[in-house]
């Protein structure tokens, strides 16, 4: 297992590659392209259970470490993909103190929370790797929580101070959304709440992390102290790489 809660809570710069294609071919590319880590997407991505595995079977191959965005903050959703090697988790709409403990609860073995306990899972090495990832899982796994709301940003300090929570997550698209300014990255209520979260996080010893949407906007949450950051997507890079093709082409076929 490739853990990385320790350097990400230590401020080191980790920037990710989201992984919403549902492919282990991406996911393997990304991770040998030399991403720090991996978000693995089922909560808008098209994969599943079904192509979890091998998603994660395909980042064992890299340096690179897989955090799987799960749909929803529900327990059975935490199990599967933990049992089946995920390094961490990503949990979506977050908006209070008690949720982001329900989140950290989900995460963690009993006595520190409610994970159901099973030895022949993949993270465990079907069982032959059970005692050692059993005794550390709980200092190792990373639990993530996403401010998406107005609500969240008013709340952040108190999800900050939530054991067990370790990265406070602005999702930029949703949360201007539910502000009302759907977009507006630079509008100041915007920038607000992205300071508001940062600071919360700095009076907690937490860390701040976004996925900024855009690429020019890397730079700037990274200015603010957010060092969990997503730079792009493997569907986004795709994307764009055949829209500048295609633009070629065009430019070819009018004789440009």
């Amino acid at each position: 297992m490739n853990f990385i809660r320790d350097r990400v809570m230590r401020g080191e710069p980790m920037f990710g590659l989201s992984c919403v294609l549902g492919s282990s071919l991406t996911v393997e590319m990304a991770g040998k392209a030399g991403f720090d880590w991996l978000w693995i997407d089922m909560e808008h991505g098209s994969g599943g259970e079904h192509t979890l595995v091998s998603q994660l079977q395909a980042a064992s191959c890299t340096p690179a470490a897989p955090i799987v965005r799960i749909a929803w903050n529900e327990v059975p959703r935490f199990k599967r993909v933990l049992d089946m090697g995920a390094a961490g988790v990503i949990v979506p709409y977050v908006n209070t103190a008690e949720e982001a403990a329900r989140a950290a609860g989900a995460m963690r073995y009993p006595p520190d929370g409610v994970r159901g306990v099973a030895r022949f899972h993949r993270a465990a090495g079907f069982a032959r790797e059970f005692d050692s990832y059993f005794a550390k899982a709980n200092d190792n796994l990373l639990t993530v929580v996403q401010i998406e709301t107005a609500e969240a940003v008013r709340n952040a300090e108190a999800i900050a101070a939530v054991a067990g929570v370790d990265v406070l997550f602005v999702g930029p698209m949703d949360l201007t959304t539910n502000m009302g300014i759907s977009g507006q990255y630079d509008h100041s209520d915007f920038e607000r709440a992205v300071d508001a979260v940062a600071e919360a996080c700095r009076k907690h010893e937490k860390v701040p992390g976004a996925f900024p949407g855009r690429q020019e906007s890397v730079e700037w949450f990274f200015r603010k102290g957010y060092s969990f950051l997503v730079v792009s997507s493997d569907g986004g890079l795709m994307a764009a790489g055949m829209k500048s093709l295609l633009q070629l082409c065009g430019k070819l076929k009018s004789g440009a």
